[in-house]
C-alpha cells in the first residue's frame, strides 16, 4: 500500500454524511437547514479549531472573490468559513472521497455550494491551471505528506505570483520518538512531521519568501482549557472531533496535547507570498 492509499485510509469513515447529520440531529441541529455555527464543533479538524480560523482569517484578510485553493480541506469548515465572512470563491481538494462527499453535502446544507466547491485529489498533483489561484491555505496537512518539497512546488505552480500561501502545521519543536497513534497517524509510516527551519527552507526553494510566523501553543492551550471544561459540562459532548475521528479520538487528543506539554511538538503558524 502506498502512502497516500494508507492516508486516505485512515480517515476514511464508512457512511461519514450519514454519522455527521446523526450527530447534529442529536445535538438539536435542523440539518435542513444548518449554519456554519451549526458545524463549528464538528468540522474544523485542526487544532485550536474554529477560533484559529476565525483568528487566521482574521490576520490574512483576503478580500471579496479572492480565488482560495484550501489543500487539505478535510469536511470543509475552513472553506464555508472564508466564503461566507471574507467572500472568497473557494475550492477545496482533499486526498480522502469520504471527506470531499460529506463537505459538498454540508456546503449545500449551509447555502454554501455557490461558493465552495471541493474535489477528491492529491497535493502532490493538483489538478489545477497555472496560476490559476489567488491564495492557499494548508492546515494540519504536511504531517502525512513525506514529499513536501513536491507539495509546496505544487501549491507555487497554482498561485499567481504575489499570491499568500498560509501554512498551519504541527511542527516537531525538539527531538525524540512520537507518542504514536495521534490523530493523523498510526504508525510512523504516514507520520512526517518537520521542524519549522525545514518548512522555512523547502519554501525558500519552492519560490516563496515567509512574511509571518508564530506559534500558537499558547493560543491552542487555551482553546484547549476551554473545549475540556465544555466536554465536562455535556458529559459526553454530542459534537466535537469524535465524531470525525471516531472513539478513539480523546486518546489520541491527550497524546498530542502531552506532547505539545512536553515541547515535543508544536502548531506553528506562517504566512509566504509567492515570488
Amino acid at each position: 500500500m502506498d502512502i497516500e492509499t494508507e492516508v486516505a485510509s485512515h480517515y476514511t469513515h464508512a457512511d461519514l454524511t450519514a454519522t455527521v447529520l446523526a450527530a447534529l440531529r442529536g445535538a438539536g441541529r435542523d440539518v435542513d437547514a444548518l449554519t456554519t455555527a451549526d458545524l463549528a464543533p464538528v468540522d474544523e479538524f485542526h487544532l485550536g479549531w474554529h477560533p484559529q480560523t476565525v483568528d487566521l482569517a482574521a490576520r490574512l484578510a483576503f478580500p471579496p472573490g479572492t480565488r482560495l485553493l484550501d489543500i487539505g480541506s478535510g469536511v470543509g469548515g475552513p472553506a464555508r468559513y472564508f466564503a461566507e465572512t471574507r467572500g472568497c470563491d473557494v475550492t477545496g481538494i482533499d486526498l480522502t472521497p469520504a471527506f470531499v462527499a460529506t463537505a459538498t453535502e454540508l456546503s449545500a446544507r449551509t447555502g454554501l455550494a455557490a461558493r465552495t466547491r471541493f474535489v477528491a485529489g492529491s497535493a502532490l498533483d493538483l489538478p489545477f491551471a497555472d496560476a490559476s489561484f489567488d491564495a492557499a491555505t494548508l492546515m494540519h496537512v504536511g504531517m502525512n505528506i513525506a514529499d513536501k518539497p513536491r507539495l509546496f512546488a505544487e501549491a507555487r505552480r497554482v498561485l499567481r505570483p504575489g499570491a499568500t500561501f498560509a501554512l498551519y502545521e504541527v511542527m516537531r519543536a525538539a527531538d525524540g520518538p512520537l507518542p504514536l497513534p495521534l490523530p493523523w497517524a498510526e504508525t510512523e509510516a504516514t507520520s512526517f512531521v518537520e521542524t519549522p527551519a525545514t518548512y522555512r527552507s523547502l519554501l525558500a526553494a519552492a519560490g516563496f519568501r515567509l512574511t509571518g510566523e508564530r506559534d500558537r501553543t499558547a493560543f491552542v492551550r487555551e482553546q484547549g482549557q476551554r473545549m475540556r471544561a465544555r466536554i465536562a459540562a455535556e458529559d459526553p459532548p454530542k459534537l466535537g472531533l469524535h465524531v470525525i475521528i471516531g472513539p478513539t479520538a480523546s486518546e489520541r487528543m491527550g497524546r498530542l496535547f502531552a506532547s505539545l506539554e512536553q515541547g515535543l511538538l508544536a502548531p506553528v503558524e506562517m504566512v509566504a507570498t509567492a515570488a
